[in-house]
């Protein structure tokens, strides 16, 4: 019998758009979730269907050895801040949305929450282009619950109780990260939520493997060049835009993290990504390879021996006159 971790990935970092992940192999640390690499089951189909309302990934999972092999799988959701510019986002909804079927079966699984602060610079100051420092155990030894470290995704405690018992927390760790901070300031902070279950995978076989979310949608109220730029807008989209009487508009994002598809023991043999869109919207993402317009509100993706290099990041432009 074989024993790992794998990790189905819902990894990212809650901004502009959120990210959500394809399945990895993974293990929890202290630190939180890491990656390894799978050399014993591949993915022989992956049907990916994104939308602004669900993500349902369908997967065909094979076995490669002659032996059973039973894991402990992990769906890390992204991290998400304890302060927001807005509230377009349900985050409460997004956590009871997350549903899983193995072979046609729904299961149940396991929720875990970690939390993090802000790494800093070498002058003590927030550096907000590094990753965020996991400080799970520190708060937990101060007496914070999983329900309170879970408050930035529930919202259903004052920050400012919580504000203060991060900042009574005599953990060095703690003490270090909120050291840019005055007993008055407002501290921030995120907290990931992560699933988890138990999972066999018979000898020589193909397990089916589903689960469905909502997903957590951005936004801006400007669509200016450089976000356009990184989302490959088309002439005929630019046109589109130049037909409306604002043409930077409002718009929507969401991102899904591919690469970890790249971590199993082959490259994903059939992997097909079908996009919706609302009427009357334009969508525009990066893709090297065809995108086939199926119907009024649909797109396909579809390659074979599929190893992903690249991430999917997709805007929504509702079409105003």
């Amino acid at each position: 019998m074989i024993k790992k971790i794998l990790c189905f990935g819902l990894v990212g970092v809650f901004t502009i758009s959120c990210l959500s992940a394809n399945d990895s192999t993974g293990y929890v640390a202290t630190g939180g979730v890491a990656y390894i690499k799978n050399p014993n089951i591949s993915i022989q189909k992956e049907n990916l269907f994104i939308s602004k309302k669900l993500i349902r990934v369908e997967y065909e999972f094979k076995n490669l050895t002659p032996h059973n092999i039973h894991e402990n799988i992990l769906f890390p959701m992204p991290k998400v801040g304890n302060s927001r510019e807005s509230d377009f986002a349900n985050t409460e909804a997004f956590i009871n949305s997350f549903k899983v079927k193995v072979n046609q079966t729904p299961i149940d699984v396991s929720v875990h929450v970690r939390a993090f602060l802000p790494a800093l610079n070498k002058k003590g100051e927030i550096d907000w282009k590094k990753d965020s420092i996991d400080v799970t155990q520190e708060l937990k030894k101060c007496g914070l619950s999983d329900q309170e470290l879970m408050n930035p995704w529930t919202q259903k405690i004052s920050d400012e109780i919580l504000n203060q018992r991060i900042f009574r927390c005599q953990q060095p760790k703690v003490q270090k990260l909120i050291k840019p901070y005055h007993p008055d300031d407002f501290i921030y902070w995120e907290a990931q939520v992560i699933y988890n279950w138990q999972q066999g995978f018979k000898a020589n076989s193909v397990t089916h493997v589903e689960h469905q979310y909502r997903p957590l949608v951005g936004g801006s109220v400007y669509l200016d060049d450089e976000v356009a730029k990184d989302h490959c807008i088309d002439q005929s989209f630019k046109n589109a835009l130049n037909k409306m009487s604002n043409q930077n508009p409002p718009y929507m994002g969401l991102g899904y993290i591919l690469k970890t598809g790249a971590n199993w023991a082959k490259p994903i043999g059939n992997f097909n990504m079908v996009i919706e869109r609302d009427k009357n919207e334009l969508i525009s993402l990066c893709w090297q390879g065809n995108i086939q317009k199926i119907n009024a509100t649909q797109f396909k993706i579809s390659e074979k021996n599929f190893k992903p290099t690249e991430d999917v990041d997709i805007i929504f432009v509702p079409i105003l006159k």
